[in-house]
């Protein structure tokens, strides 16, 4: 699948599925599920590698783990999951010359075919710009956007009339741009529906409701094996605890025999 086989989807109202995967076991379980789209989220910073936040994660994480994703695929190249990379922080916050060096180590040295960056502030629009016209597909990212947490928080966007505003013309202006898709995070329902609405490439939500062209969940929320769930996302099976008390059984047989 190609970044702009999105769109195809959206005219036919093929719901889109996106996971998220950190290692060759998770991606190899979501190409197995039959998603559409295996993201590899800076959110592996808490996944994978034990942070508080994605903040700490650098590129050369993002590399390492989106190679190890790709090798967890079995099928042929043009069969797999399109396989998109978030930027992470500090990776296209510091100008476009920068911007566009980062992104083309991902696409280059992976097998990501797009790379996902959050926010619509006029810096960057200009990034987003400058790497779509590189070449680089880019699927833009509004609403709570957790690099931002310092200063927005980890709080519902949209709620003020100011507020939903910014987000239907950072939405546009993102489409406008080139985006293939656009994820919206933690949004009123009705918002994001609007915004779907008046988009013509797809929108891929997380706590926005039903109404959005597709769904994306971080993995390891939806098999219940973080400490703490995000308020929009049900784990489908407690897998922490289960797979806890799976292995203690084992320990206390092992000891006894």
């Amino acid at each position: 699948m190609l970044p702009s086989d999105l769109i195809k989807l959206k005219k036919n109202s093929k719901k889109i599925i996106v996971l998220t995967a950190w290692d060759s076991i998770s991606g190899s379980l979501i190409e197995e599920s039959g998603a559409d789209i295996v993201l590899v989220g800076d959110s592996l910073a808490m996944v994978a590698l034990g942070y508080k936040s994605t903040l700490p994660v650098t590129l050369d994480n993002m590399i390492y783990h989106a190679n190890a994703v790709s090798r967890g695929f079995k099928k042929d190249f043009g069969s797999q999951p399109l396989m998109v990379c978030d930027m992470p922080f500090l990776s296209y916050q510091c100008g476009e010359e920068k911007a566009v060096e980062f992104a083309g180590r991902i696409i280059q040295s992976t097998y990501a075919k797009a790379v996902k960056i959050e926010g619509a502030e006029p810096e960057i629009q200009g990034v987003i710009s400058r790497l779509i016209r590189m070449g680089i597909p880019v699927m833009g990212h509004v609403g709570l956007t957790p690099q931002s947490y310092l200063n927005i928080g980890l709080k519902k966007q949209g709620l003020s009339l100011e507020s939903r505003e910014k987000l239907k013309g950072d939405s546009k202006a993102l489409e406008k741009l080139g985006c293939f898709s656009l994820v919206l995070e933690h949004i009123p329902e009705d918002l994001a529906r609007e915004i779907q609405s008046n988009l013509k490439i797809p929108t891929i939500g997380i706590g926005a409701g039903k109404y959005c062209d597709g769904q994306v969940r971080v993995t390891a929320d939806l098999l219940g094996l973080n400490e703490k769930q995000p308020p929009f996302c049900d784990p489908i099976l407690q897998g922490k605890k289960i797979f806890a008390d799976k292995l203690k059984e084992w320990v206390q047989k092992e000891r006894i025999n």
